[in-house]
């Protein structure tokens, strides 16, 4: 049984969480700004091919851990060059990715993806692969009913994952392909208050905090490899 998601009690624990999740969200700035790594070279491997999707104001370098580790086990990671921030619309974002699934022609793929990325995937399963060119999505992190913390005066991208509107309402009622979804989570989460467990997906809950430091957790490295092997080709009749 996945374990309760709960706020930890104290300010304190949670000031922790929130100073540690940005520490890595810092890390990753660098990483794209400084000495951002070229993306090539992951794409070479005999494995399951995997699509990159990080989520909103994130460019592809926040997954970076979870890249290597794929791609050190066979399986080649492709971007989507054109997300940049990943600030456009879901519905938007979804037609970029897919788009790069044609035009580099790749097949039997799996997306892994981080917060918004998971959106992002799950449009494309839903909406954007007639070809039936995506197995599943493994997302990490994923706010699948949205989040509460949406309704703060924050940014249009950030509005967009207001719970029961928009985006969100479309993606929730597109349940038959929740089982072709790997969501991955936290128990706790700093940016997904009521957490990201899905109905009809395989739900993996750890017993970790936060929202970005996540991706470079051993634990979730693990899970995500483990996903994306595991999961199933698409059947015909389950195309969009």
């Amino acid at each position: 049984m996945a374990p309760r998601i709960r706020a930890p009690r104290s300010l304190r624990d949670r000031a922790g969480i929130w100073l540690g999740d940005y520490a890595y969200a810092l890390q990753a700035e660098r990483r794209s700004v400084r000495s951002r790594p070229d993306p090539v070279p992951f794409e070479k491997g005999s494995e399951r091919a995997v699509l990159l999707v990080p989520g909103v104001y994130e460019r592809w370098e926040y997954l970076l851990p979870v890249a290597q580790a794929l791609n050190e086990r066979g399986h080649p990671c492709f971007i989507v060059p054109a997300l940049q921030r990943n600030s456009i619309p879901i519905p938007e974002a979804a037609r970029l990715a897919g788009a790069v699934l044609r035009e580099r022609d790749l097949s039997d793929v799996v997306i892994v993806a981080h917060s918004k990325g998971g959106l992002i995937g799950k449009h494309v399963l839903a909406f954007d692969d007639p070809d039936g060119r995506v197995a599943g999505v493994v997302a990490i992190a994923s706010p699948f009913q949205g989040s509460s913390l949406s309704r703060l005066p924050l940014t249009k991208p950030l509005r967009e994952f207001a719970p029961g509107r928009g985006s969100i309402a479309t993606l929730a009622a597109e349940k038959v392909i929740n089982e072709h979804i790997v969501s991955i989570y936290p128990y706790y989460d700093t940016h997904i208050p009521s957490g990201s467990e899905l109905a009809g997906a395989t739900n993996i809950a750890l017993p970790l905090t936060g929202h970005f430091r996540v991706l470079a957790e051993p634990l979730v490295i693990a899970e995500t490899v483990r996903a994306v092997a595991a999961l199933p080709p698409r059947q015909a009749a389950e195309l969009p």
